[in-house]
């Protein structure tokens, strides 16, 4: 990919903070966890049960500007239709800004998620979930399990493109400090994205002590032509229960970037569906695009 075509990504990302940053307040957020409806597509449905086959249900975790919906037109119907029962929430959510969620502070936002997953396992009955996140919604469940008790609610995460140790948006983020203010302007106005700055404090306090907790499975899938999450292979973990994935291992031609993988790329959700359901995982290739 071009140069001047992978900084797209990362700039389009600054000129929609700076977006929601000149945004005037003309409502109040929302005061809980909000549950948008999918259309016509069979996930959110709580009288799901999960079958023998697939006994748990499965939690989507949109990104930062991502929603509940959008995020996952191309995914929920894929794991809806593999007999999954699937559910994805909004989270992050900002004064007076509609539509562009995860942009709240991230350990706010994992209690949003906690609490999401206690409905969600009442619900359908279930002892676990299996969480799926892309790039914010990859990493900010690790807060829940680390911190909020989410191991014991959790048997597997799944992270496409997560942003586990932050990004530095092809070096972009080293420019702020010629910016007297900008960083207290982002902390203030977009805390989400000050938090998934590599070396913010809240990424310190994350990644102490250990990048997993005992008990969940952890899979990270990546791209090498990320353009937002920086450098990509900051994306991966270690530890117990890990398997790290960078999708050009399973197939060289697929030049999926940082969106994409979350949206579009069936290559990337047969390797979710391997994931969570690693008994009857079957080989991920360039051929996975029409299974």
């Amino acid at each position: 990919m071009l140069p001047w075509k992978r900084a797209l990504g990362p700039l389009t990302a600054l000129l929609l903070a700076v977006t929601v940053m000149a945004t005037p307040a003309v409502a109040a957020p929302p005061t809980s966890t909000t549950t948008s409806a999918a259309p016509s597509s069979g996930w959110n449905d709580y009288s799901c049960k999960p079958s023998a086959a697939h006994p748990r249900p499965v939690v989507l975790v949109h990104g930062t500007l991502g929603n509940a919906v959008d995020n996952w037109l191309g995914l929920a119907p894929y794991l809806v239709k593999r007999g999954y029962c699937v559910f994805s929430l909004d989270y992050g959510q900002l004064p007076g800004v509609p539509f562009f969620y995860g942009l709240g502070p991230v350990d706010a936002s994992a209690e949003q998620l906690a609490t999401y997953v206690d409905k969600v396992l009442a619900a359908t009955g279930a002892a676990k979930a299996d969480l799926v996140g892309h790039s914010q919604g990859g990493m900010m469940p690790r807060y829940y399990l680390k911190f909020l008790g989410g191991a014991a609610k959790v048997n597997a995460l799944v992270g496409l493109a997560p942003s586990n140790r932050g990004t530095t948006l092809l070096g972009l983020t080293g420019l702020l400090k010629y910016f007297p203010g900008a960083e207290d302007l982002l902390n203030e106005k977009t805390p989400a994205l000050a938090d998934q700055m590599a070396g913010s404090p809240f990424l310190a306090k994350l990644n102490a002590g250990g990048d997993t907790v005992p008990g969940v499975r952890y899979t990270v899938i990546a791209t090498r032509y990320d353009e937002v999450v920086t450098p990509y292979r900051s994306q991966f973990l270690t530890g117990p229960g890990v398997r790290n994935v960078l999708l050009q291992d399973l197939c060289s031609v697929d030049f999926s970037e940082h969106v994409a993988i979350g949206m579009l790329d069936r290559i990337a959700f047969h390797e979710v569906n391997n994931a969570l359901d690693p008994a009857r995982a079957t080989p991920t290739t360039c051929s996975s695009v029409i299974g």
